[in-house]
């Protein structure tokens, strides 16, 4: 009995303690106001102090969410986040945000000032043909300001239950979500956390017909954009609730899909001139060069606005006319043409990486923005196109497709269904030769004792797009300073230039000469350090903590040989030591060798990727490997004075 007691105790203080987190609106902690800092994520811009929510049912079985957050402001680059943004789902009355409350607080001396938002500053937006949003600035916010925010959200449909999210790009010093599900709905509830809850409980409160949920987390850091991610959403700790009846299903968003006359509606209306194009492609006799053919006619002819959608949001008539659009408008157009000229193709919608990737269990509209064609080779073999990249191929799967959930559509058959993609383009790379960078370094000491010497890089397949895209976006100069010499200030690149631009099936090829000072080096010792212009640029792995998973994309192979020859007047004092280091699980070998021949040291690395995502879990060993890997990149050769 008295352990009993003792345990509604504990429970009664871990409630009083939640609860203190958060406050009414409107009233302050003094405290909250002279804050200055983030004590468990220093460095942050500004802190929420509470995000709370209380989600129930009405009687309609409607749902309702009333949401309060308030946040503190601690510099001026904080200040931005008095722009407040709410989108939600609401083209067909599907969801509604009412009730909006919003003011300012500031601490003028000793006197708390509160300014309030003037409704009339409170505008509409429609994003896009799905979502509308909520828009305001908050009044009066400067450094040490606390504003805050609340509203309701709701939702006519019983299974739209919202999922909630524990973290963002800020950090949070509490957050808090209080769950009711009315009987005769069934979620699964799915927990993605890397933090252990303070509050996980649910009960049924007597006489009720809803269980009501109750979780809360504290001093959770903000989210941090870290390199070879997936979207941020992907990987932000929170609750998701998944129906686990047949609310909706990928078949029936296909049905839908192609019902919608944005998509399913635009595809057999007659496009401009289309006659001339479809005779021209039939008088092709080889059906792959048809294919290319009508692929590069559409790539060449429309320019893409750098917008994705799964849906067309000018007609496939008019953006073909304007020979601009949207990368669905654009694929669709594709599709249409394959038709047209007898091919047999089908499309897949996805989501992309930036997006957010397609989930097995959700089925829904929300992460779905782009769409891509799909036309069989054989029973086993087909091509994925997208003609919106410039660099794209008919016949090469975009790597930024690789690994993808998506959904297939095809119009004619009315047949749709969510598969992973493993088509053979994708399984071609893990039993093929991967995308591979090589370089060619040859290099001596001259009389003012620099390192000078000249370049040949070749990069293949996924590498070679992928540079191109790079270059295309940055331009030469910026593509000189950022990628060849990674900002050494000490180190002049000249005379560069690329081979094989315009030529899809060589590998990419750069030829170009350089000088270095040697900084290290003084009268009687010479440094050079071999890792040069590999392509690999600074370690990506130095933060101790991951948040998210890590996605290499594609396989990647690297090969670098270099030759320095050893000045007159000195002799090799010490070269690193051949050595081969691999992952426990096989999946990255790194191989160095090193040599000399007739005063001239010979160095080989090489590096072979044979798997391209890790789990946040496997970070620790990946992170080791890389920091072994860079250390022995960098270790240096040292020349002696004779």
């Amino acid at each position: 009995m008295k352990t009993f007691y003792l345990l509604i105790l504990l429970l009664t203080a871990t409630c009083i303690k939640a609860n203190a987190q958060a406050a009414e609106y409107g009233k302050i902690d003094t405290a909250d106001l002279k804050l200055s800092s983030c004590d468990f994520d220093k460095g942050a811009n500004a802190m929420v102090l509470f995000d709370v929510a209380k989600v129930s049912y009405t009687k309609t079985e409607a749902i309702v969410m009333e949401r309060h957050k308030r946040i503190k402001i601690f510099n001026d680059k904080g200040t931005s986040e008095a722009n407040i943004r709410l989108e939600f789902y609401g083209a067909h009355s599907n969801e509604d945000i009412k009730n909006i409350q919003a003011e300012t607080i500031n601490l003028v001396g000793n006197t708390i000032v509160v300014t309030p938002l003037d409704p009339k500053l409170i505008y509409n937006e429609k994003v896009d043909k799905e979502r509308r949003a909520v828009v305001f600035t908050l009044p009066n916010v400067k450094t040490g300001s606390v504003i805050e925010v609340k509203y309701t959200w709701k939702t006519h449909y019983g299974y739209n239950y919202p999922d909630w999210l524990f973290q963002g790009l800020l950090p949070k010093r509490y957050s808090k979500l209080e769950a009711s599900i009315n009987y005769g709905y069934f979620f699964n509830i799915i927990k993605k956390l890397t933090q252990k809850l303070d509050v996980d409980t649910s009960f049924v409160p007597k006489g009720d017909r809803a269980r009501t949920h109750v979780w809360s987390l504290s001093k959770i850091p903000g989210f941090r954009i870290e390199p070879l991610m997936h979207s941020v959403e992907d990987n932000l700790q929170g609750i998701y609730f998944k129906p686990s009846r047949g609310f909706r299903t990928w078949p029936s968003i296909g049905r839908d899909i192609i019902d919608d006359p944005d998509f399913g509606g635009q595809l057999k209306l007659p496009l401009d001139k289309e006659a001339q194009l479809i005779a021209d492609a039939n008088a092709i006799k080889d059906e792959h060069e048809k294919i290319a053919y009508l692929f590069n006619t559409v790539k060449n002819t429309m320019k893409w606005n750098k917008e994705d959608k799964w849906y067309s949001e000018s007609g496939l008539k008019k953006a073909w006319l304007n020979k601009t659009g949207n990368s669905t408008e654009i694929n669709l157009v594709l599709y249409h043409f394959l038709k047209q000229a007898g091919v047999k193709a089908s499309l897949l919608v996805l989501g992309t990486r930036d997006h957010g990737e397609l989930e097995l269990a959700n089925p829904s509209f929300g992460r779905l923005n782009k769409t891509v064609v799909r036309v069989p080779i054989d029973s086993l073999n087909f091509y994925v196109m997208d003609a919106t990249g410039k660099y794209n191929t008919y016949n090469d799967t975009p790597y930024e497709l690789l690994g993808l959930n998506m959904l297939t559509i095809d119009p004619e058959a009315n047949s749709t269904g969510l598969r992973l993609l493993t088509t053979p383009n994708v399984i071609r790379l893990t039993t093929a030769v991967p995308s591979t960078e090589v370089v060619f370094v040859n290099a001596g000491i001259n009389s003012a004792g620099k390192l000078e010497g000249s370049v040949q890089k070749t990069s293949s397949n996924y590498k070679r797009t992928s540079k191109l895209e790079v270059f295309d976006n940055i331009g030469i100069k910026k593509y000189i300073e950022d990628e060849l010499k990674e900002g050494n200030s000490n180190l002049e690149v000249t005379g560069h230039q690329f081979s094989n631009m315009e030529v899809d099936t060589l590998p990419l090829r750069e030829d170009f000469n350089f000088k270095m000072e040697l900084t290290s080096s003084d009268e009687h010792y010479i440094f050079i350090n071999p890792n040069l212009f590999t392509g690999l640029g600074p370690n990506p792995f130095i933060s101790e903590m991951r948040l998210s998973d890590i996605d290499f994309i594609f396989l990647n192979t690297y090969s670098i040989h270099g030759r320095y020859n050893v000045p007159v007047g000195y002799k090799i004092d010490a070269i690193p030591k051949n050595i081969t280091i691999v992952m426990q699980d096989n999946s990255i070998v790194f191989k160095r060798v090193l040599g000399e021949v007739q005063g001239t040291v010979i160095v080989k690395y090489t590096i072979s990727f044979y798997k391209t995502k890790y789990t946040r879990d496997e970070y620790p060993e990946l992170r080791q490997f890389f920091k072994t890997m860079y250390e022995m990149l960098n270790e240096q050769i040292v020349l002696k004075k004779d």
